[in-house]
């Protein structure tokens, strides 16, 4: 593991692909939906996740068994891929796994907000991220937001978020806490990039993917019913929304889908994009640019087959996989039946 060097993406995206080949398709999402916990536990066991649910077996059980294996699994999945990167490669995926230390802080600060109980927030936590085991144990023996603001003071959250606090006091919502953390994210995502062509299409695709996280947010926020201006949590780095053009569009999600069908997107995208054009709820059109974003990945990857998008788009696919077993044990547990659990999944 090395960012110093020369790259080696022939051997990364080579292992990436052997294990492309094991996520589970939409068979295996169908056989799911209609098992118990237990069950959804033991066919897990005879996939890629026999190691975490042997290991953690005798201490949890049920739905509880299920998330720890899936996170710990996907942690696992990304410390390989480190492993494997050297040189510029490296850098490139290091940055991009940096998502989950943003995951986790989000996931800590909405904890609290709730009243959560530790346990129940670490069982949602990604290792997957910068951040050690000893940040990880002060963010959730953090007791308030401001604590969790103080934890993080020395990385790149902790200017964005002590202002954001301040919004949050005046507002009590979450959105000036969450797109601190977000903005924070992309913007040393996006900085000095390399400038070969394989890597500039790879930043068309994290553009494309701060487009829809802004689209997200700006609904999110238009149905939070707070009286926030929804331009003053834009993301910069994309090229589809000015601060001007998300704040107009920000309040009709008809208006919002037909700007981005007819953008630069339509075509790239396909028929992922079309589901936007059905999406009648916020979670539905959560999925929907989603499901876009995987598509968008693929795509890349068949481009540039011997790049850094074909290791971006599998780690895409395999937390696509993660959350997607996670909302069907979740959903089993909550008694919603097979249909309801499918409407929850994201699938390309």
């Amino acid at each position: 593991m090395s960012a110093v060097g020369s790259s080696n993406p022939e051997y990364v995206v080579a292992r990436v692909r052997a294990r492309r080949g094991s996520l589970y398709g939409d068979e295996e999402y169908r056989k799911l939906v209609r098992m118990s916990p237990a069950e959804i536990a033991r066919f897990m066991e005879e996939s890629s996740y026999e190691t975490e649910i042997n290991a953690l077996g005798s201490r949890h059980a049920g739905v509880d068994l299920i998330e720890y294996a899936l996170n710990r699994n996907l942690a696992k999945q990304f410390e390989g891929i480190l492993d494997w990167s050297e040189g510029g490669l490296y850098d490139l995926v290091a940055r991009y796994l940096r998502k989950f230390d943003a995951w986790n802080v989000k996931t800590v600060i909405r904890g609290i907000y709730t009243d959560a109980g530790q346990e129940a927030v670490e069982v949602d936590l990604i290792r997957a991220g910068e951040f050690d085991d000893r940040r990880i144990r002060r963010l959730l023996e953090a007791d308030s937001i401001e604590a969790v603001v103080e934890v993080l003071e020395d990385t790149i959250y902790g200017d964005p978020l002590r202002a954001a606090y301040v919004e949050y006091e005046e507002t009590d919502t979450l959105v000036p806490l969450e797109n601190a953390v977000d903005r924070a994210f992309y913007e040393r995502l996006l900085a000095n990039l390399p400038g070969d062509e394989p890597t500039r299409q790879y930043e068309a695709f994290l553009k494309a993917e701060v487009d829809f996280r802004n689209a997200d947010n700006a609904l999110r926020l238009a149905r939070s019913g707070a009286d926030i201006d929804p331009a003053a949590y834009f993301i910069e780095g994309g090229d589809l929304f000015t601060r001007d053009t998300l704040a107009r569009l920000a309040r009709n999600l008809d208006e919002l889908v037909e700007y981005i069908a007819d953008s630069q997107y339509a075509d790239e995208l396909g028929p992922a994009l079309r589901e936007l054009e059905e999406a009648d709820s916020l979670i539905a059109f959560e999925h929907a640019t989603d499901a876009a974003l995987l598509a968008y990945g693929d795509r890349l990857g068949t481009i540039h087959p011997v790049s850094v998008t074909p290791v971006i788009s599998y780690i895409l696919a395999k937390e696509r996989e993660v959350e997607n077993i996670r909302a069907i044990a979740r959903g089993k547990e909550a008694g919603l039946s097979a249909d309801e659990i499918e409407s929850e999944l994201v699938i390309t």
